[in-house]
């Protein structure tokens, strides 16, 4: 197993949503940093990786268990450790702990290299995961199958110039945006996920329009974020509904 690493945290007003819970797409960017500062702390930043490699991290999949969402104001430690890598997936756990230490949140993300002029995925170098001490695996993570969708209902959304990160490309918590925004806020008010499988497919183009599409079936709904006829990501979620005793 990999090097660990830590970083406490309180959730702020602006992370909340109408029931004081932490966004889902505020999680992933939270524990995106941590993973971020665990990278400088060993000398493999976003930065190193870019001017040396000419190579960027992207995201293929996330798969994420929670148990209950923290609160506003409520401090959280997020812990990440490198699992394994194969010749061309490096697979990332993110624990995230109550104050009284009780795991809340888990999710496992599959991370590839890519190539920042050619937009294609890159073979693992060695040089780059070996300060992280995560074992060269052959096992593949694999993530569900995704339904087709038949009688999906659907919204369009304008893909925004912030919407975007520093490599040009829509960031990924923003298509889990997409997939919970078309849900409504009735739904969202009373119901959060219990499990979510996210796998990304295809780039968003910039400054176009997407489409969210989701059927629900009782307490699992089955998502596709849509563009220019293509599939750009999909998802399948169990949800809970919230406890308000």
């Amino acid at each position: 197993m990999g090097l660990t690493y830590q970083m406490k945290m309180k959730i702020p007003f602006d992370m909340a949503d109408m029931n004081g819970h932490i966004k889902l797409p505020d999680v992933i960017l939270l524990s995106l940093q941590v993973s971020g500062m665990q990278s400088i702390n060993l000398g493999v930043s976003d930065k190193d990786v870019l001017e040396q490699y000419n190579l960027v991290w992207i995201i293929t999949d996330y798969d994420i268990d929670v148990v209950r969402l923290p609160q506003f104001a409520e401090e959280i430690t997020i812990e990440t450790e490198a699992l394994t890598y194969n010749r061309l997936f490096c697979y990332r756990r993110f624990t995230i702990y109550d104050e009284a230490g009780q795991e809340i949140i888990r999710m496992v993300a599959t991370f590839v290299l890519m190539d920042r002029d050619s937009r294609k995925v890159h073979p693992v170098e060695p040089e780059i995961v070996a300060p992280y001490q995560s074992e060269f695996s052959k096992k593949l993570l694999r993530g569900p199958k995704y339904a087709d969708l038949e009688e999906a209902i659907s919204k369009d959304y304008h893909v925004r110039f912030y919407d975007l990160d520093m490599n040009g490309h829509v960031n990924n918590s923003k298509y889990l945006d997409w997939v919970f925004e078309v849900m409504g806020a009735d739904f969202l008010t009373n119901h959060i996920p219990k499990k979510i499988n996210l796998k990304y497919v295809k780039e968003v183009r910039p400054g176009g329009m997407i489409t969210s599409s989701y059927e629900l079936n009782q307490l699992e709904s089955n998502h596709q974020v849509t563009s220019d006829g293509d599939i750009n990501a999909q998802a399948k979620i169990i949800w809970q509904e919230i406890n308000t005793d």
